[in-house]
């Protein structure tokens, strides 16, 4: 019987990850796929500027004066995997004030060196804050730009927290959507769901099992002269101690009590 898979946070529902400029459709899909797998499902897209790759090679165009009719090519469907409902679900502005309409708390994703007085803080350190507000019903974004240009400074301006991903200081290159999953796990895994669906099922041995197969060893071990020049009864005791304080499960005492007979019939052959 497997284990029943626990249930997600609701406050993870107010948190949004916001795409500002992306250009590329793949890491749109791939973000989408980035966020379901780490519990998360509310995508806005600002003002996307695809361009044109060897599988979409005419991509849509972003209209301003009419976000709601911009359409994602096939190309972030197939990157986003089972995770095409992020996709379908995602709101589109033509503003980054309009995706931050109505949160507290808004993150700009930077690694630049700029002049603000907000500190720079990792995700582990934010992350914090972050769930706490969404727990208290708050809505949360985070908000990560192009991926040749990154935020613009007067984006960067429009959040209140910096949030930057601490890496290799002589060559540090993270994609859009690896970014985007990085944060998102970090995310999720200071939310504290458990792993028990995932637990292996046990079914510990009895005492009453072990003996029987101890028994069994023995009996084995007697038919092959083994116990000819060894106390049996000492080694039978450590056999005994050995199984009960091993964490012996059912299935491996099934497993030597097979073994055994394998051993004792071909004995008799």
């Amino acid at each position: 019987m497997n284990n029943p898979k626990p249930a997600l946070p609701d406050y993870l529902g107010n948190i949004r990850i916001v795409l500002a400029r992306t250009s590329h459709p793949a890491n749109i899909g791939s973000a989408a796929r980035a966020m379901k797998t780490m519990g998360l499902h509310r995508l806005t897209l600002v003002a996307p500027q695809l361009i044109a790759t060897p599988v979409t090679e005419v991509p849509p165009v972003f209209d301003a004066a009419n976000p709601q009719s911009f359409r994602l090519p096939e190309e972030s469907f197939v990157l986003a995997s089972g995770a095409a409902d992020v996709l379908e679900n995602a709101r589109i502005t033509a503003t980054l004030d309009e995706a931050l309409a109505g949160t507290a708390l808004s993150c700009a994703l930077t690694s630049r060196k700029r002049e603000l007085t907000a500190p720079l803080q990792t995700p582990r350190k934010l992350v914090p804050e972050l769930l706490q507000a969404a727990a208290q019903g708050q809505q949360v974004a985070l908000v990560f730009g192009n991926e040749t240009f990154g935020l613009s400074i007067e984006e960067v301006q429009s959040c209140n927290r910096l949030m930057t991903i601490n890496g290799n200081p002589g060559y540090f290159s993270l994609n859009l959507a690896q970014a985007v999953q990085v944060v998102c796990y970090e995310l999720f895994s200071q939310t504290d769901v458990p792993m028990t669906h995932l637990a292996q099922e046990t079914r510990p041995a009895t005492h009453e099992q072990i003996a029987g197969m101890v028994a069994h060893m023995q009996s084995v071990m007697e038919s092959v002269g083994f116990f000819n020049r060894r106390n049996s009864e000492r080694l039978m005791r450590r056999m005994q101690s050995l199984f009960m304080r091993a964490g012996t499960q059912t299935e491996d005492i099934d497993i030597l009590r097979g073994f055994l007979n394998t051993v004792k019939r071909n004995l008799k052959d």
